[in-house]
Formats: C-alpha cells, structure tokens, sequence
C-alpha cells in the first residue's frame, strides 16, 4: 500500500512540535514504537569518541573501528569474543544512559493509556522505569544469553557473568571458565539477538507479543496516537509499516515521526501525520517543559478562581 518513495516531509497546519503536544494531549492511548535513533539521541554512540574511550585496545589489535563492526569481528577464541562482548554489554546495557531522553518520554506518558514496541534491545525503557508489562522488546536484550543452537527457547540473564568477565579480564581475554554453557546441552551460549532464524523466542516475549497484540486490538477505533522515535529503514515492517498502515485504516489516529534526518509520512495519510526532523531528546525535552508550564498555568489559574469565589 505504501512506499518509501511515496512519503513526504512536509507536515500541514501549524508548528509541528505544537501539534504533536495537542495530539499527546487529546489522544486515548500512545503506542510508542522506538528504533536505534532514540538510543542515539539518549547518547549511545557506537563509535568515535565513546567507542574510543572504551575499546581502544581492541580497536588497535583488531582493526576495527566502532563497536557495532566489532559485534560481528570473527575473534579467534571464545575467550576474546566475550572480552569484548562483555565490555560492551556492560557499557550498552548496565551502565546508566548519558542523557535523559527515556526519562523525557516518560514524563510525557506515564499518565497515559501507553503501550512501547521496540528494536532496540538495550534495556533503556525498563530502566527509566517504563512499565514492563508494557514493553515489547522484539529483537532481544542485551541483558539475555540463550543456546546458540538453540537447543531450547528459553534465556539465562547474564548480568553477573558478564560483571566477572568484565572485572576479571585481562589482555583482551576473559578466563576460560567464565566463558558460557548452556545448563541444557553444555554448547556455547551467545547473545540473545535477532541475528538468524536461531533466535530464542523464550515465554517472556511471547507473553510481551500477546500483550502488545491485545493493546492494539482492544483500542481499535480510538483517537490513537502512533508515536515513532528513531525507527530507520533496516527493519521498517516491524514498527513504521504497520505504524502506517494503522493510521490509515482509523481516521481518528495521528502518525508522529520523530527521526534526525528521516522524518517522513506516506501522502495517504499526510494530513493525519506530523514529521519532526530533528534532535529527538531535544524535541521530547522541550514538549515537557511546555507541558509542565501548562499545567503549572492551569493550576494558578484555579487557584484564582476559586480563591475569587470564596
């Protein structure tokens, strides 16, 4: 039904940023769906200066030059591979956001009837503090090893693994016993990621699927609020198609795109979209600063007016 050839930037009516805070206003219910930009603007950067400060040993031996290449860098033994992968689980996964983006969204919805589909699998939304029987991580957790087989659908956390690997590594390796079995088979485990079709789909997410499915289907028709943050054109059928196609088929629902440099809407539902190409925390930071100073307005004024009456 759509194409990416077929969007436009272009947003009708007044400020864009002015009709999205009415549209968060309005709305019954927000279904966020967030991608790789949103952990971007909350300051993950994969390489340069960040990439740099923590991986420059491996960078100087390996060659490689941001973290995301190194995720699929064939080291030669296990013991390196979860030196680095350790390293990086633990900057990307355990340690706090440089910026308060998540924390900006929540703000903004968590007086909402809200529902998040993500991509991202770095955990930010839960350590905001966003509602876990809200979330819909689809790709994985960072947080999360699994069979590399799989011999089973199911997931192991790792986070004191992967702190023993990180405290005990030395020279670009981690000690052999550290490296991770599956309780199950005894073969390598691996990340739990959506890199191939040996993704482990364990309870927890299909409970999350069937959580996310029933949000949607029970708020059909309601004045919706499709909220896209930083969701690109690697994975487009898992948020921002069906974020369309929704739209499309409620004309009560409004398609928010907020995305630096990507910021764009089908024309078959341009009049129902607002596409903001800039600085996502900038933007989510600035629509609650306005909406604490409306509320603050409002409060006044009854205060006023009530005091008038007495």
């Amino acid at each position: 039904m759509f194409s990416k050839t077929g969007t436009t930037k272009s947003t009708t009516g007044s400020c864009p940023a002015d009709r999205l805070r009415q549209a968060l206003a309005d709305c019954d219910a927000v279904i966020v769906g967030a991608g790789a930009g949103l952990s971007a603007a909350a300051g993950f950067s994969y390489d340069g200066e960040r990439f740099e400060r923590n991986f420059a040993d491996f960078e100087q031996k390996y060659g490689f030059h941001d973290m995301y290449t190194g995720g699929f860098y064939p080291f030669p033994t296990e013991e390196e591979h979860w030196a680095y992968w350790s390293r990086y689980i633990w900057l990307n996964r355990y340690s706090p956001a440089p910026k308060p983006v998540y924390d900006d969204l929540l703000k903004l919805v968590r007086d909402k009837d809200y529902f998040v589909i993500t991509t991202n699998v770095d955990h930010q939304f839960q350590a905001a503090g966003f509602d876990k029987k809200r979330l819909f991580y689809t790709q994985g957790d960072y947080g999360l090893f699994q069979c590399s087989e799989p011999c089973c659908q199911e997931t192991f956390d790792n986070r004191e693994t992967v702190r023993q690997m990180v405290e005990r590594q030395r020279d670009m390796r981690v000690p052999s016993d550290l490296a991770p079995r599956c309780p199950h088979c005894g073969r390598p485990m691996t990340m739990n990621l959506r890199c191939d079709d040996r993704f482990a789909e364990d309870e927890g997410w299909h409970r999350a699927a069937e959580r996310y499915e029933s949000f949607l289907r029970t708020r059909r028709g309601q004045k919706l609020l499709f909220l896209e943050l930083g969701v690109g054109y690697n994975t487009p059928v898992i948020i921002k198609y069906p974020f369309w196609r929704m739209t499309a088929a409620n004309p009560r629902a409004v398609y928010a795109c907020l995305n630096l440099g990507q910021a764009a809407a089908p024309r078959e539902i341009q009049k129902q979209s607002i596409c903001i190409d800039g600085d996502i925390g900038a933007v989510l930071a600035g629509l609650g600063e306005n909406t604490s100073q409306s509320a603050s307005v409002e409060f006044v004024r009854f205060r006023r007016t009530n005091s008038a009456r007495g």
